[in-house]
């Protein structure tokens, strides 16, 4: 019989929640920018919890790694509070932060992949591996040309609702190569 940590599920939760999301965004890419401020501001929120918790279960037994998800945790949780706080300028912050939100979290998990490789998991893990490297690239698209994003939101809404739900199933992914015996 399988046994799940708190950890596990809480990875579960997100990776449902990402899925979620990116299914609300393609079905109404539209409102990317506006109506769902508050959604990327809760979610940008949970992920950044969740990497400040790897941090602090990871600590003492890696070395970089934990440190990457830290960073990366402070950063989400800041891109979180920033939508949260401030709904109306959600538009023009979405527009600079969420790739930078995207860029974070893609290298926090590059930076601990190894451990889905080390359990053996060599779908999951280059499954991952291609997942985070694509939202680095689209997170390098959305920062260095905010304007042509937000000029294209809605075939960007597309593009970003897809690597939602492909993060989603990577949270997954990564919960159940992390599952107890």
């Amino acid at each position: 019989m399988k046994k799940y940590s708190g950890f596990v599920w809480m990875e579960l939760v997100v990776g449902a929640l990402l899925i979620l999301l990116g299914i609300f965004t393609f079905l109404r890419p539209g409102s990317l920018l506006t109506g769902i401020v508050v959604i990327y501001g809760l979610i940008a929120l949970i992920t950044g919890i969740e990497d400040i918790l790897i941090f602090i279960r990871l600590e003492k037994y890696t070395g970089l790694g934990p440190l990457v998800s830290l960073v990366s945790g402070i950063l989400s949780v800041m891109c979180g509070c920033m939508l949260l706080l401030y709904p109306g300028a959600g538009k023009w912050i979405l527009s600079l932060l969420f790739p930078i939100w995207f860029m974070a979290h893609c290298i926090s998990r590059l930076s601990h992949g190894y451990i889905i490789r080390m359990a053996g998991r060599k779908f999951f893990y280059y499954f991952s591996l291609v997942v985070n490297i694509a939202g680095l690239i689209l997170g390098f698209m959305m920062f260095f040309n905010p304007l042509l994003t937000f000029m294209t939101m809605r075939f960007m809404g597309y593009v970003v609702a897809m690597y939602l739900i492909l993060l989603g199933i990577d949270s997954i992914a990564a919960a159940l190569g992390r599952r107890k015996e």
